[in-house]
């Protein structure tokens, strides 16, 4: 049986529809307090998958409940998108690894069970769950979209030195060069942005990453790129958090097009990662 939680609707009726098992009806609403409530009206198999993304405190407690409905079942629990997880590490005295916490809160209902994550930003959370958790690759799925483009001798790009593996993932897909954006400060105030060795001079640009959030970074990047040749750049992330203005600001920047996959689900969720996440079930 599988179970979608609010935020994942779409995609665990994908997940469903692969692997040929129930999809769950669920009732969620929030009552006139702000308190959320949850109900799985259908009758619970022993064996259970639970996908739901955590973008806020309000999905995270709707997973708590289904956890708390489910916790007599066999779980695997799927995170598409694990929220909280730039908050990995502790910078100073007095705070929390928020991260971790949120695993801690989750370990009691998965002491038999399974966790799946998609791209997790820090593959160290995998650690702080009770029971076996695997991080899910969707770059090959984003790269072969991005090879349905007809690009012009594309050139893969990594925004830092921190996804240079997600674009060389991409760029061995797609059969083309990988490079990652140097950063170079100019002033107190200034910093250019270019590959560390590739000219893209007349050449189709894609920048890979694990995430999009406010869209700054990006767009600078994209500009930039641009300023310095390239003929078009495109952008690939697997979790399009897009938080306020940040397409207007892709857009503005001159970006040719965003694709993203359906861990949230976005206008610009193209990719569907329901084929991985069936294939790490296998029900």
């Amino acid at each position: 049986m599988i179970i979608g939680g609010p935020a994942s609707q779409l995609l665990a009726g994908r997940v469903a529809a692969i692997l040929g098992e129930v999809l769950a009806l669920c009732d969620y609403k929030t009552f006139p307090d702000g308190e959320s409530y949850t109900q799985v009206t259908a009758p619970l198999d022993d064996k259970v998958a639970i996908i739901q993304s955590t973008p806020t405190d309000r999905d995270l407690v709707y997973l708590l409940q289904l956890l708390d409905v489910c916790q007599e079942c066999s779980i695997d629990l799927v995170i598409p998108y694990f929220g909280y997880a730039r908050q990995d590490k502790i910078f100073k005295p007095g705070e929390p690894m928020t991260a971790r916490a949120v695993a801690r809160a989750l370990n009691p209902f998965l002491k038999e069970g399974r966790v799946h994550l998609v791209n997790i930003h820090a593959p160290s959370i995998l650690g702080h769950f009770c029971c076996p958790a695997n991080n899910l690759d969707a770059t090959p799925l984003l790269a072969e979209k991005v090879a349905s483009l007809g690009l012009e001798d594309p050139v893969v790009i990594s925004p830092d030195k921190g996804a240079v593996a997600m674009a060389r993932t991409a760029a061995a897909t797609l059969g083309a060069d990988s490079d990652y954006l140097q950063k170079t400060r100019i002033s107190g105030t200034e910093v250019s942005m270019a590959p560390k060795e590739i000219d893209v001079r007349g050449r189709d640009v894609v920048i890979f990453d694990d995430m999009i959030a406010t869209g700054g970074t990006m767009a600078t990047a994209i500009e930039m790129l641009r300023a310095q040749g390239a003929a078009r750049v495109y952008l690939a992330a697997v979790h399009p958090v897009l938080t306020g203005s940040a397409v207007l600001k892709l857009y503005r920047s001159g970006v040719e097009g965003v694709l993203a996959t359906d861990t949230l689900d976005k206008g610009v969720s193209t990719v569907s990662v329901a084929p991985i996440i069936a294939r790490a079930l296998k029900f």
